[in-house]
């Protein structure tokens, strides 16, 4: 550990690739200890940083003199091979051409400690702009390295890219990632596999380029790295070789293990409650919307702000930084907290604005039919074939976030109201869930459920028993619901779809992409919806408390007033729900007259 400590005491000419008193230091101490070992000299020709291996690679760190990116990072890389072969690597162009490094250099050590030859590569300029093209020069004889003068080279092209009008600035580089996921001994009905493929989906509806997908199995998370280390060290090396620039995980990680990762991988980590955020921020465009968005990213992001580094501020672009919510990330924590609660503000006016629209429909008697499904399951498209609502409908996850309301006509001249609610999906941060409880009011609120599931899926059941969870957190699960299969269009042989119909009032296979079958949903619809509610105020003594839950469970309880002799309740309920609870009746006019 000293020797290698005082690796960072030399100084070498600053013309030259390397001094021959460091590199044969370097293979001395390389043959010591038959692990590869890399340098990093600044252009002032001093050893800046000392990185240490196994017998086959190094990690190599992301270090730099200079912030541009389209310049040379202003630091040459040596490092050794213990096998005797000084050629370079894949993962040692890719490094190159990842970190920008003025020169990577291998260094071959034999058996005896002794450097055997040496390889080194440059990236080169093409049209003033530097890329990922690069020119390979070796292996040639280490004691020719003195005479090898390449900073020069370096230097003459370096004039031609910073000269004005040659430097590119401002200029997102392209997300490429890794996705990766961890299989544990729980049983489940949806596998590592189809998790993964819906998170590539994701990712590129995000507008990221999925490079591989990693699975590793372990009885539980690693509380450190959520990984195994060795896995995170493997991890590390093959997006070196691939150019990987990002590791999405699918499962939402705490602030401790994505910042470990970030320290060990060297680039940035997210997980999927970050990439579904990020989804939604593109996606908000409304004011609601916006506010929803930011709310549940800076819930997401305060426990995290450690986890960025010293400096808050993520402005650079890309997975996590989008949104209304960005720049709120360089405040402290007691600003953030305080716009969290003035969000929050906004929202109950946004939830008591929607309140009031409800109680206008209410009050006309229209009975409201809501969407609910998997994301991408059609809702969209299926509202605009009923009503020509004119909503954005792509084969996109999460392709449209704000709720449409559109009057419907049912057979018989009967009316309803279609409410497109936003997609759910599994694993949705809880965070989202919360901040967007004004939009599910809407579900809450309707007197019947169109659940729309893409049957030509092939994890359907899955889809729907994650539907179905998420509805049972938001206690909506009891309403009447008409599981609606779309996309019939897909599926070969329909007789293949298991569905139990015991869970719903009744099923429908439909296209909504071809209108195939709406007739029969819309009468499906008229069948179902319940009976017209009216409002009428009750009087429930004390001791039958049996009364005032069927009103809370049948019907809608408006208010309740505790009183001496009972609770005064308005309450709406239908003809049955009505007959009855008649008997405390203390109001025999229609409210609603």
């Amino acid at each position: 550990m000293e020797n290698l400590e005082a690796l960072t005491g030399f100084t070498v000419d600053k013309d030259v690739l390397i001094s021959r008193e460091l590199l044969d230091e370097l293979a001395r101490l390389t043959g010591l200890i038959n692990r590869e070992i890399a340098v990093y000299i600044n252009r002032r020709g001093q050893v800046v940083e000392v990185g240490v291996g196994d017998a086959s690679t190094v990690n190599l760190a992301d270090i730099t003199a200079r912030r541009g990116t389209g310049r040379y990072s202003g630091i040459r890389c040596i490092h050794t091979h213990p096998s005797g072969d000084g050629r370079l690597s894949p993962v040692d162009i890719t490094a190159l051409q990842l970190l920008r490094f003025d020169v990577m250099a291998a260094v071959g050590v034999g058996s005896d400690g002794r450097p055997t030859d040496i390889s080194l590569a440059y990236l080169i300029a093409e049209n003033n702009v530097l890329g990922n093209r690069f020119l390979q020069q070796g292996p040639f004889r280490s004691y020719e390295v003195d005479h090898n003068n390449i900073m020069s080279t370096i230097l003459e092209m370096e004039g031609s890219l910073t000269q004005p009008g040659h430097q590119v600035t401002g200029v997102q580089p392209e997300e490429k990632a890794i996705l990766v996921t961890l299989v544990t001994g729980r049983e489940t009905n949806w596998t590592a596999e189809d998790s993964l493929n819906e998170l590539a989906q994701l990712a590129e509806t995000a507008g990221v380029t999925v490079l591989d997908k990693l699975i590793q199995k372990r009885e539980r998370p690693d509380a450190s790295f959520y990984l195994g280390r060795g896995k995170v060290g493997e991890i590390t090396l093959h997006r070196q070789a691939i150019g990987a620039n990002l590791i999405i995980f699918d499962d939402e990680l705490s602030p401790a293990q994505q910042r470990n990762l970030e320290q060990m991988i060297g680039i940035k980590i997210i997980d999927r409650a970050t990439l579904i955020l990020d989804i939604f921020a593109q996606r908000a465009s409304t004011r609601e919307g916006k506010l929803q968005v930011e709310l549940a990213q800076l819930k997401y992001m305060l426990p995290r702000l450690t986890g960025f580094g010293q400096v808050l501020s993520r402005l650079g672009g890309g997975i996590g930084t989008r949104g209304p919510g960005e720049t709120k990330l360089e405040t402290d924590r007691r600003r953030i907290r305080r716009r969290i609660s003035d969000l929050e503000h906004e929202l109950t006016g946004v939830r008591k604005h929607r309140a009031l629209h409800r109680a206008g429909r209410e009050s006309g008697g229209v009975p409201v039919v809501a969407m609910v499904g998997y994301t991408n399951a059609g809702k969209s498209t299926l509202l605009n074939h009923l009503t020509e609502a004119g909503v954005l409908a792509e084969d996109k996850l999460f392709a449209t976030l704000d709720p449409t309301i559109r009057r419907i006509t049912l057979p018989e001249n009967k009316e309803a109201l279609l409410v497109d609610t936003v997609g759910f999906i599994r694993k949705l941060p809880h965070h989202l869930v919360a901040a967007f409880r004004a939009t599910l009011e809407e579900t809450l609120e309707a007197d019947l459920l169109l659940h729309l599931v893409d049957a030509g899926h092939p994890g359907y059941q899955g889809q729907i028993r994650a539907v179905n969870g998420v509805l049972a957190d938001l206690q909506v699960k009891d309403k009447p619901t008409l599981l609606v299969l779309n996309k019939i269009d897909r599926v070969k042989d329909p007789l293949e779809l298991g569905v139990p119909p015991t869970e719903y009032v009744a099923v429908v296979e439909i296209s909504a992409r071809f209108g195939q079958r709406l007739d029969k949903l819309l009468h499906l619809i008229g069948e179902n919806l319940p009976a017209k509610r009216l409002r009428y105020q009750y009087l429930i003594p004390y001791d039958q408390t049996g009364v005032l839950a069927l009103l809370h469970r049948q019907g809608k309880v408006i208010t309740e007033e505790y009183l001496a002799d009972g609770v005064k309740v308005e309450a709406e309920v239908d003809a049955i729900t009505g007959s009855r609870v008649d008997l405390y009746r203390i109001d025999r006019s229609d409210l609603d007259e």
